[in-house]
């Protein structure tokens, strides 16, 4: 019988090879900056990058959005970036460094959202994390984003009505981000900071439940938060030191300012860090003594039950020759005496607070 293809007239089909995707997806915009001002008009890279050094004045912002390796080599050729530096801005999941290739700078910064929950006893997610790669030339500034929350176009709106910023270079670019990515930790601190004291409320107060998996919860987002903010003071430093002179010393200041501020903000993660441990050995303690309550409460009931039990285990054993067996009374005497028992020793367990 011969195959489906040969009836209609085709041969075997071939898989078909992927649809290239041009660059101008992942270009968020690309700009061209003289004298603090955006000139007017659209640009591509090679154009952009033309214009600056055939003016020999102003330089290039382009903007990128998770590229793959295919799309960004043609800006990685036209502007000479490592080999290495653009691997790790394809891939991202980088910690955040600072790395020099001869005239070009590479700095990765850790971005952080709060995302925002109706209750910190019932969040599955406090932190949302992302990157920005920065790329950084004398007549250039490369940025590649990951993730949906580090957008960077009100921050380039900012600096475009403000042109006596814009004026200073690429550099005055790379400390916005900076600025922008330590002011985020900021936020995403004090929202973390109101969270931890609402849960700390809950847990110290009397017949509250909260479960030690939500407190495990909020460290480990508080441990992605400070594995984005404790390597960057590093790299903030050597900047603000002079360790390229791609910074000029009007903005070195500037990045000890930021330096500060991520001080403040490692300061914070330490004592959530703390305080959260603290927390938990609290949250234990509390259960471990609800559970020694529930145990002291199970054994007088158990101990007021094993006297009923040890009366009718002896008067079932029909022996003929026992105490009162064959009194008239007996019976009702008996019963009277083991209410008795445990009625006097129900008293005496909750006046000593076991039930």
């Amino acid at each position: 019988m011969p195959s489906l293809p040969s009836i209609r007239g085709r041969g075997p089909q071939r898989p078909m090879a992927p649809i290239p995707v041009p660059l101008s997806a992942y270009v968020v915009d690309c700009a061209v900056y003289v004298d603090g001002k955006r000139l007017p008009g659209r640009w591509t890279h090679t154009d952009a990058v033309k214009e600056v050094r055939k003016r020999k004045d102003g330089f290039v912002w382009i903007g990128l959005h998770e590229p793959d390796e295919e799309q960004i080599q043609g800006i990685a050729d036209t502007f000479g970036l490592h080999e290495l530096a653009v691997e790790d801005a394809v891939h991202a999941h980088q910690r955040p460094k600072l790395e020099r290739y001869d005239n070009t700078l590479f700095m990765v910064f850790k971005t952080v959202r709060y995302v925002t929950n109706e209750s910190p006893d019932t969040a599955n997610e406090i932190v949302e994390s992302g990157e920005i790669m920065v790329f950084l030339g004398k007549d250039f500034v490369i940025t590649v984003r990951h993730g949906n929350h580090s957008g960077l176009s009100k921050l380039r709106h900012e600096m475009e009505d403000e042109p006596e910023r814009l004026q200073i270079g690429p550099s005055a670019v790379l400390h916005a981000i900076a600025d922008h990515v330590v002011d985020n930790y900021l936020d995403v601190t004090e929202h973390i900071e109101t969270d931890i004291d609402q849960m700390e409320e809950r847990i110290f107060a009397p017949r509250s439940n909260v479960s030690a998996e939500q407190i495990y919860l909020f460290k480990r987002e508080v441990l992605e938060l400070r594995r984005a903010v404790m390597p960057l003071a590093n790299p903030l430093r050597r900047l603000a030191e002079g360790y390229t002179p791609l910074i000029p010393e009007q903005v070195r200041s500037y990045f000890r300012d930021v330096d500060d501020h991520l001080t403040e903000v490692s300061e914070r993660v330490t004592a959530f860090d703390e305080l959260l441990t603290t927390l938990v050995d609290a949250t234990l303690a509390k259960i471990t003594l609800q559970q020694n309550t529930d145990m002291r409460k199970i054994t007088a009931w158990v101990a007021i039950i094993s006297v009923p039990t040890m009366g009718v285990g002896i008067y079932g054993m029909n022996f003929d020759y026992m105490p009162e067996l064959h009194w008239k009374y007996g019976y009702p005497i008996v019963m009277s005496l083991i209410l008795v028992a445990c009625l006097t020793l129900y008293r005496i367990l909750r006046r000593n607070r076991w039930l």
